[in-house]
């Protein structure tokens, strides 16, 4: 009677304990006001919250109209509820974050895999067609400035089709900026910024009518309805004392490491994959085997503090990888 979706995604973070987890691509700075906020989460778990108030002043933080979500994750499966149910074809990159596919698998919609690059990803854009764009990438950590994503823009406006920008780790870009469009909605999310995942809050920016109408109630429950308390009165000082000590790091990891990444996050070509990864664990570090991803020969690490980047620093040395 039921039968179970065939497509499994992967996602990084750690399964077990004691590992130093660079598997995760998150803001290794917790905010100050952490033990407060899940102070004030205890304070309103005893009844049913509604955030218009709170959205409305998020909206006003971020300078444009949104609608939040639980996190990144539930505005995939509201695109899967009122754009994927009309059978349109769904364009994705080869190599990309797995979720968009397991969506579009959900909902029975007709997948066509394409270039990671947006000017031959535009070649691909039907009448009426569903574009999935991360940007920066996962797993490599590319930045597509508007300029060069704008043929990507204009095939779907030209096409009449609805491009999905995944905006997950923009935080994490030096100098960016986001475009604009008719036929755009972009996903964001605080999970990374701010490195909790636990905590699900995110927001949708774009066609807000059709999100809410699809949004489930209470999704983020008293836990995500404290934070956005404090991050709205915190105003963004967090991303602005932390950023500039996770670029001080990845701009030092680039050079040792002889890689190269826009977001907070670097894939590097060990080889072997699998191998990498059990060797690290062995020395008490987790990163991403990216063989998920489509590619098999490389691993995925995020940008740390200073003492845990030496460790991975000195445990790539170990191995021999890139040295």
């Amino acid at each position: 009677m039921l039968k179970p979706v065939s497509f499994k995604a992967h996602h990084g973070g750690a399964r077990e304990e004691g590992l130093v987890d660079f598997s995760a691509s998150l803001n290794p700075y917790p905010p100050e006001w952490l033990d407060d906020m899940f102070n004030r989460a205890k304070e309103l778990s005893g009844r049913y919250l509604y955030w218009e108030k709170l959205e409305e002043e998020l909206s006003e933080l971020v300078g444009e109209p949104l609608t939040v979500t639980a996190g990144i994750t539930e505005a995939l499966y509201l695109i899967g509820i009122f754009a994927m149910r009309e059978k349109r074809k769904v364009v994705i990159p080869r190599h990309t974050y797995e979720e968009y596919e397991r969506v579009a698998r959900i909902f029975g919609t007709e997948v066509i895999k394409g270039s990671n690059d947006p000017e031959r990803l535009a070649e691909l854009v039907e009448k009426g067609s569903l574009v999935f764009f991360c940007n920066p990438n996962n797993p490599d950590g590319k930045f597509y400035s508007p300029k060069e994503l704008k043929p990507l823009l204009d095939a779907v406006e030209d096409k009449g089709a609805l491009l999905i920008l995944d905006e997950a780790f923009i935080d994490f870009v030096k100098g960016t900026k986001s475009p604009e469009g008719e036929n755009l909605v972009k996903l964001r999310t605080f999970t990374k910024s701010y490195g909790l995942p636990g905590i699900r809050v995110g927001y949708v920016i774009g066609f807000q009518e059709a999100f809410k109408s699809v949004r489930m109630p209470w999704s983020i429950g008293s836990l995500g309805y404290a934070f956005l308390e404090f991050l709205i009165e915190d105003g963004f000082e967090h991303l602005k004392k932390t950023m500039p000590l996770i670029w001080g790091e990845k701009e030092r990891m680039e050079k040792v490491l002889n890689v190269k990444s826009d977001a907070n996050f670097f894939i590097k070509n060990v080889g072997d994959a699998r191998g990498t990864v059990e060797r690290l664990k062995e020395r008490g570090i987790l990163v991403r085997d990216c063989t998920s991803f489509g590619l098999p020969q490389y691993v995925r690490f995020s940008v740390r503090k200073r003492e845990e980047n030496e460790r991975l620093i000195e445990a790539f040395r170990e191995l021999g990888e890139g040295f």
